[in-house]
């Protein structure tokens, strides 16, 4: 099915700008229908020696957070791993008849994630498939699980959370955790809280005009980082930055400036410690730092220019909160800025060409 784009928009709100805010809504809808579909993924993941998880931009975002709900939730372990869909393709690991994939593609058409499900089903694998309504690239899988209706922006916020919402519900099946499940049900409510709590159009005014974005987070938010990053440079064509707390305290805060901007993504877990390590060397060098932590964070609170508090939620379930603060802040610069977020310059005639000259 070919997905049409609605008319543009040319000026705010944008449809990113509706997507955003419909999330709350999308997350409560998201698993209605699919309890056998979820089952029946569930039952296959558990069945096999091996689980990979692949996706190419956002989707490998969510993939990488979905190795870690598979390896904690669904007490998987050792045996789940993210690849990037095109690194499987070419690189590997080679599947085998023990090989479960879960690929993820909203609008299934990424060249990448179709050929690692054919390779994986050619071996005699199984293919578990997380894609929009009404995509039918990935259908050749064993099992799929849809997302939301295709987006009319291209750049994407609610598919993401809603593959994250369906890679939590897979997990706690797979791990039998109905703790876990419960606290995901809770989830919708956080996040309306969430978006009401802040005046995000300020809030971007206050950090706007800056010559680059670091964001910075570990274990799951370490994937958030990286989809904040994203999104601030296909909304907003802002230079940014996403990495592991770690990774940024191991070189890269040597290109740190006074006049950048960093976000440190810090709820309750074993990387808070390295986060806060992160804020205080970002304080030292000067650069303003805007703390997602929760707001009894007192330590982090005290380094920072601005703090947006994150609900309590498990930390494996973290970045579908904490992911939506950078959405909106991407948005915002977007709007600044006078940059359509929803079209990623293919209105403009060099990025058109660009385009024109590789297949997704």
């Amino acid at each position: 099915m070919a997905w049409t784009p609605p008319p543009p928009r040319a000026a705010h709100p944008y449809h990113m700008h509706d997507a955003i805010y419909a999330q709350p809504g999308a997350l409560r809808l998201a698993t209605r229908g699919q309890d056998d579909a979820l089952e029946a993924a569930a039952a296959a993941l558990r069945a096999r020696e091996r689980v990979l998880l692949a996706g190419v931009g956002s989707s490998w975002h969510a993939a990488r957070v979905g190795e870690l709900l598979l390896a904690h939730a669904g007490r998987l372990g050792p045996r789940v791993r993210a690849v990037r869909s095109s690194e499987l393709v070419g690189y590997g690991p080679e599947p085998d008849a023990g090989t479960a994939l879960v690929v993820l593609s909203h609008r299934g058409s990424t060249r990448a994630a179709r050929e690692a499900l054919a390779r994986v089903r050619a071996a005699g694998g199984v293919g578990v498939a997380v894609t929009g309504q009404g995509a039918d690239g990935l259908a050749a899988a064993d099992h799929v699980l849809r997302t939301v209706e295709q987006e009319a922006s291209a750049c994407h916020t609610v598919s993401y959370t809603s593959a994250l919402w369906l890679l939590a519900a897979l997990a706690a099946r797979v791990g039998d955790d109905a703790a876990f499940a419960h606290e995901l049900e809770e989830l919708p409510d956080r996040l309306a809280t969430l978006l009401g709590q802040e005046a995000w159009e300020d809030l971007a005014g206050r950090f706007a005009d800056h010559p680059r974005y670091w964001i910075v987070g570990g274990g799951p938010s370490a994937a958030t980082a990286c989809e904040g990053a994203l999104k601030l440079a296909e909304a907003s064509r802002a230079t940014a930055l996403g990495l592991e707390c770690e990774q940024f305290l191991h070189g890269p805060l040597a290109a740190l400036e006074p006049a950048d901007v960093v976000v440190v993504i810090a709820p309750p877990g074993p990387s808070r410690a390295r986060c806060l390590d992160v804020a205080r060397a970002v304080h030292a060098v000067g650069a303003p730092l805007v703390a997602l932590a929760p707001e009894d964070d007192r330590e982090l609170a005290a380094l920072a220019a601005e703090t947006i508090a994150l609900p309590p939620v498990p930390e494996l379930l973290s970045p579908i909160l904490a992911v939506v603060p950078l959405q909106l802040l991407a948005y915002h610069l977007a709007v600044r800025r006078g940059a359509n977020p929803d079209t990623l310059r293919a209105e403009e005639p060099a990025h058109a060409r660009a385009r024109a000259l590789f297949t997704p």
